[in-house]
C-alpha cells in the first residue's frame, strides 16, 4: 500500500506494520521516493544512505518482525539524524557538522545516540544539513548553511528573500533546520537535532512541528557534535504529539504513559506578553500584518485552551533575556566560546578514528587554506571560531561562571514555575535562551501560518528540569483540542 508521507506519522506506521498492512522494505521505498522528487528543491540532507544497504537493513529488520522479534514500538521506522550524530563509516554516510574540515573523518563506531536509535530499530534514512558547527563560525551566518551542505530551503516558503532577515520570514531557523524540513517535507516521519539557544525550536516552529529538547545533561553525548556542554541537549522532531512521546520514551530510557496524558487536568500554564517576547527586526523584519496575525493567533490558542479546560495565566512577565547576566557581565558567549574550543571540538574530534583535523587551530588554518570552498561568499568569514580560538581564561572560572549563571536562569524561570506546571511564549521569542540557562526542557507546538507567505509559526513551552513528562501531557491535550497542522504545498 502507498501511504501519504506528508501526514503519516510513525505511529501510523508502526499501526500498518503491526498489522501486516505494510512492510519496512516498502516504507523506506516510499520516503527514497518523495526525497528523489523534493531534495532538490530544499537541499535538506547532507548525505542519504546508501539505497542498497538500507533496503537491506529493512529487510532484516522486517523478518526480525516475522520472528515475533520487536526491538522497540519504533522497530522498522526511518528516521533522520542532524549531520552532527556519528554514524560508524559501515552505513554509507561521513559526519561533517556541515564543514569541509570533517569531509572524509571515518568512525568505526556510531555515536551514543545513533546506536541507541539502531538498537531500538529505527532505520537511520540520512544526515540532515545543518547551520556549519551550529553557528559556531560566522557571526550572522544565515540559519540552515553550510560550506559542505550549502543552503537548507523551508518547504513552506523556498527561496530565500533578497536582503533577508538572519531570522526573517524567509529564513528557515535554527541549526536543525534540515531536520525540521526534512520531517515537514515528508522525506521521514522523524528526526534527531540539537539545541544550543533555540536551534531545535526555531526550524521546528517554522515547519509546524511538534518537538522536544530534554533537560540539559540527561543524555549520553558521546560522538556527537555540541557547540557547548552547557546549553546544548539533543532533541527531536515530529508531525505528532505520539511520535514525540514514543521517541522521548527510547531517548530517556522513562515511560511516560500516564492516565492524565491528553487532559488538561492539574496542568496550569503561564503565557508571556508576545508584544515583548518577540524577535527585534535586526532579527526578523515584520511586514503588514504579521506581527498582528501572529498575536492574535497565540491570544487565540491562549483562549481555546482556557476553555478546554487548562488553567492560564496571560500575560506573565518575567526577566528579559538582559538580565541573564552574572554581576551584570555577559556570560553566555564567554562560556560558548571556551566549551567550544577547551572541550566540545575536542572531544568530538577524539571520536573519529581518522580524521585530518586535530583541534580549532587545524580548523581554522583549513578554512583559510581552503577558502573557495570553506569560505565563499557572503560567508568569508570565520570570526566566532577565532573568537573561540583566544578564549583564554581559566577553566575554574568557567566552572564558577557556569554555576552562578545557572542559577539566575533557574531563579528568574521559578519564580512562576513554582507556581504553575509551564511557562510559554511565541517560537518567535528568546524564551529558548533562558531555557538553556536553566538546563531547563523545551518543547514546541504548531499554531498557524503567516498569510504574508505561508511560513509557520507556533509556541514553545519549559518545565523544570527532568519534567518532559508535564511538556508531554500539555503537547498532547493540546494536539487533541486543535486543528490538524499545517501541510506544505509542495505542487
Amino acid at each position: 500500500m502507498s501511504i501519504n508521507v506528508l501526514t503519516t506519522n510513525a505511529v501510523d506506521l508502526e499501526q500498518l506494520l503491526q498489522t501486516g498492512k505494510i512492510t519496512s522494505v516498502q516504507i523506506v521505498h516510499e520516503y527514497l521516493a518523495q526525497i528523489d522528487r523534493h531534495e532538490h528543491s530544499f537541499n535538506a540532507f547532507i548525505s542519504i544512505a546508501p539505497r542498497e544497504a538500507l533496503l537491506r537493513s529493512a529487510a532484516a529488520l522486517d523478518q526480525e518482525r516475522g520472528q515475533g522479534r520487536i526491538r522497540s514500538r519504533l522497530h522498522g521506522i526511518p528516521i533522520v539524524l542532524k549531520d552532527c550524530f556519528i554514524t560508524a563509516s559501515d552505513l554509507g554516510m561521513g559526519t561533517t557538522a556541515g564543514s569541509w574540515a570533517l569531509a572524509g573523518a571515518k568512525s568505526r563506531t556510531n555515536s551514543a545516540i545513533a546506536q541507541k536509535l539502531i538498537d531500538a530499530g529505527l532505520l537511520i534514512l540520512g544526515k540532515t544539513n545543518m547551520t556549519e558547527f551550529a553557528g559556531m563560525k560566522m557571526s550572522m551566518m544565515m540559519p540552515g548553511w553550510s560550506a559542505y551542505g550549502g543552503q537548507t530551503l523551508s518547504p513552506y516558503v523556498g527561496r530565500i528573500e533578497d536582503g533577508e532577515t538572519i531570522l526573517g520570514h524567509s529564513s528557515p531557523g535554527g541549526s536543525s533546520t534540515g531536520s525540521a524540513a526534512a520531517v515537514a517535507a515528508g522525506f521521514s516521519p522523524l528526526a534527531m537535532a540539537t539545541e544550543t539557544l533555540g536551534s531545535i525550536v526555531t526550524p521546528a516552529t517554522r515547519a509546524a512541528l511538534y518537538a522536544l529538547k530534554p533537560t540539559v545533561g540527561v543524555q549520553n553525548t558521546y560522538g556527537m557534535y555540541t557547540l557547548t556542554e552547557f546549553f546544548d541537549s539533543p532533541g527531536l522532531m515530529a508531525k505528532s504529539l505520539a511520535d514525540v512521546l514514543a521517541i522521548t520514551e527510547i531517548l530517556l530510557g522513562r515511560s511516560f504513559s500516564s492516565a492524565n496524558m491528553g487532559s488538561w487536568t492539574g496542568l496550569s500554564v503561564a503565557f508571556l506578553d508576545p508584544d515583548v517576547w518577540n524577535m527585534n527586526e535586526e532579527h526578523c523584519r515584520q511586514y503588514e500584518g504579521t506581527a498582528e496575525q501572529m498575536k492574535e493567533e497565540y491570544e487565540a490558542a491562549i483562549s481555546r485552551i482556557r476553555d478546554q479546560g487548562c488553567s492560564v495565566k496571560y500575560p506573565v512577565d518575567i526577566a528579559f533575556v538582559s538580565d541573564l547576566t552574572v554581576n551584570g557581565q555577559g556570560a553566555i558567549m564567554p562560556i560558548a566560546f571556551w566549551d567550544f574550543k577547551n572541550v566540545c571540538i575536542p572531544r568530538f574530534l577524539e571520536a573519529f578514528d581518522e580524521c585530518s583535523v586535530r583541534n580549532l587551530d587545524d580548523i581554522v588554518r583549513f578554512n583559510k587554506e581552503n577558502k573557495e570552498k570553506c569560505l565563499p561568499p557572503p560567508h568569508t568569514e570565520q570570526d566566532d571560531l577565532i573568537k573561540a580560538l583566544a578564549s583564554n581564561e581559566k577553566a575554574e572560572d568557567i566552572t564558577a561562571l557556569k554555576t552562578k549563571l545557572r542559577a539566575v536562569g533557574k531563579r528568574i524561570l521559578d519564580k512562576i514555575l513554582d507556581r504553575v506546571s509551564i511557562i510559554a511564549a511565541p517560537g518567535d521569542s528568546p524564551l529558548c535562551v533562558h531555557a538553556a540557562v536553566a538546563g531547563y526542557p523545551i518543547a514546541t507546538i504548531p499554531v498557524g501560518q503567516l498569510k504574508y507567505n505561508g511560513r509557520p509559526f507556533g509556541i514553545c513551552l519549559v518545565a523544570k528540569e527532568n519534567n518532559e513528562e508535564v511538556l508531554l501531557r500539555f503537547m498532547a491535550a493540546y494536539e487533541a483540542g486543535s486543528a490538524p497542522r499545517a501541510v506544505p504545498n509542495l505542487a
